[in-house]
């Protein structure tokens, strides 16, 4: 009967002029909604009451016509087919100025809001669907004001919340001093709360604004402090909580300084980039529940070399304090390889998973699009590209110079991954998407009969720089570690860490960050448990 009812619902969606995209191989890099109107900027959210369903949207612009809007794209069966359109068809249809935020409320109303368009009329404005996208509200002005071009949009989704069902927005208003503004609506964006500074009146001008939410309601904003001229280069990440709501902030106008890459990357024909601080809160009810952790792109300030790197902060008390910074890319430091555009996500293991283009791997000129995941709250990363094929990173025609995105998104349901990103491969910028599943990532089986016993083999070479292959067998179903040591018995990377089934596995474990010498590596399962040395040499 469910099936009749989709099937039913998307007839619906053709007789309303809603084109329908099937993708027939989910597990390897597709287009969510192929089209030949550009798109870049992608954002994603999941609804609370249906995990299967999902609301993607991105700017997008007719380069003939010059003609913008943001995309309305859809899945009702977890991403293995989508439909929608490439223009939101909330009135006023000319005032439509991109860079969406999305959110489904307790209700499954999708809420969708963007900026104006500054040759009209500028401002932040908000519509909603009752019916999956196909039909919109006419817009709601949470602000007539012009605002930085980058806020986002969130809902909280925990029914133990007392503000279960609230979805949030901010911005920074484009008006000295430049403050984060936040506004809320609890009727599923019938109105908007009248717009409240976060902030106060900052030290210096602000950049971004970003907001999640934890289980228990609270909410967390982050932003960055910049310099006041051209490339505005960001200096520090602010942040801000709120647990009434946010009636009231309790405010750090400046957590920790920040190396951002505002500025271009004349080796990638001089795109706009920047360093953009992102939170993401964990929400999994593990071992570090509530931990918060912030990513921006940054470089020339340390644990970031010369070139951008990733960096992250985490805190385990409520923002209260934060490590140093930590980085997530493991190359080489200093190597003149470029990172930047991170997203990221806390799954439902507690694992942080983090998106981002790289050029590690290919001409300077060039990226493809690679995952760190760790599994100990930052301690040690696993990485591998996602995208299966490369780009050259260009400005987008019919948008302002340098322009190629400000950044790409990552969302999860139960064990699988959704990376969203753009990019020109198919000729023109199209949002190209990955689903991983999580108990996969960085594990290879690679037979599946099942083993008469468990074992640990020899790692592969050895000995090896920078990378080897570790395999073992797993005679049946246990949780499974694999950590690695250093010669004073310190972990210093755990490749495994989870619930296994029989069979045949190897992980490749990288060392670029370590220095020659003798390690060790412990299989255990249940009762099992073995270690083996191994040998890197530079």
């Amino acid at each position: 009967m469910r099936r009749k009812i989709v099937s039913v619902f998307i007839l619906c969606l053709v007789a309303h002029g809603v084109a329908i995209s099937q993708v027939s191989s989910p597990n390897a890099n597709f287009r969510i909604f192929p089209s030949t109107i550009t798109q870049t900027e992608p954002v994603i959210c999941v609804s609370p009451i249906n995990r299967l369903v999902m609301f993607s949207s991105a700017v997008t612009v007719n380069t003939s016509s010059g003609f913008k809007s943001e995309g309305v794209y859809v899945t009702t069966n977890g991403g293995a087919s989508w439909f929608g359109s490439d223009t939101c068809k909330g009135q006023n249809i000319q005032n439509h100025g991109g860079d969406p935020g999305v959110a489904i409320d307790k209700f499954g109303v999708f809420i969708l809001n963007h900026i104006g368009n500054p040759s009209l009329i500028t401002g932040v404005y908000s519509h909603y669907s009752s019916d999956m996208g196909a039909n919109w509200s006419n817009a709601y002005t949470l602000t007539s004001q012009q605002p930085e071009d980058k806020g986002t949009t969130t809902s909280d989704n925990t029914p133990a919340s007392p503000y279960y069902g609230r979805v949030y927005a901010t911005w920074v208003n484009y008006v000295s001093p430049f403050p984060v503004l936040f506004s809320y609506t609890s009727n599923s964006g019938v109105n908007w709360s009248s717009p409240l500074s976060v902030n106060g009146t900052p030290p210096q001008r602000c950049s971004g604004g970003y907001v999640e939410t934890g289980s228990d309601g609270k909410i967390y904003v982050v932003w960055a402090g910049v310099i006041n001229i051209s490339p505005y280069s960001e200096q520090y990440v602010g942040f801000a909580s709120s647990t009434n709501g946010g009636n009231s902030w309790n405010v750090n106008q400046n957590i920790y300084a920040e190396g951002g890459i505002n500025g271009i990357l004349p080796s990638k024909s001089n795109i706009r980039v920047n360093g953009l601080p992102q939170i993401a809160v964990d929400n999994s009810g593990g071992a570090r529940n509530g931990w918060l952790y912030i990513i921006t792109t940054e470089k020339n300030l340390a644990p970031a070399g010369t070139d951008p790197d990733i960096i992250l902060h985490r805190s385990s008390n409520a923002g209260l304090n934060w490590s140093a910074g930590i980085r997530v890319n493991q190359d080489a430091p200093n190597n003149g390889k470029i990172q930047y555009f991170p997203a990221m996500n806390i799954d439902s293991t507690g694992a942080i998973n983090i998106l981002f283009y790289d050029d590690r791997n290919t001409s300077s000129d060039s990226a493809e699009v690679f995952i760190a995941r760790s599994q100990d709250g930052g301690n040690s990363w696993y990485e591998r590209a996602v995208s299966e094929h490369r780009f050259k990173p260009k400005p987008i025609v019919g948008f302002a110079s340098n322009y190629q995105g400000d950044h790409i998104s990552m969302t999860s349901v139960g064990n699988k991954l959704y990376a969203l990103w753009m990019d020109d491969y198919s000729g023109i910028y199209q949002v190209w998407c990955k689903i991983m599943d999580i108990n996969t990532i960085g594990i290879r089986k690679i037979f599946n009969e099942v083993p008469d016993a468990f074992t640990l083999y020899q790692n592969y070479p050895n000995p090896f720089n920078p990378s080897t292959n570790i395999r073992f067998s797993i005679k049946d179903a246990q949780f499974v570690s694999l950590k690695v040591f250093d010669i004073n018995g310190k972990v210093i990377s755990t490749p495994v860490n989870q619930k296994l089934a029989s069979g045949h596995y190897e992980v490749t474990f990288d060392s670029n960050i370590l220095s020659s010498g003798l390690y060790f590596y412990r299989l255990t399962a249940g009762n099992y448990s073995e270690t083996k040395k191994m040998v890197l040499v530079r």
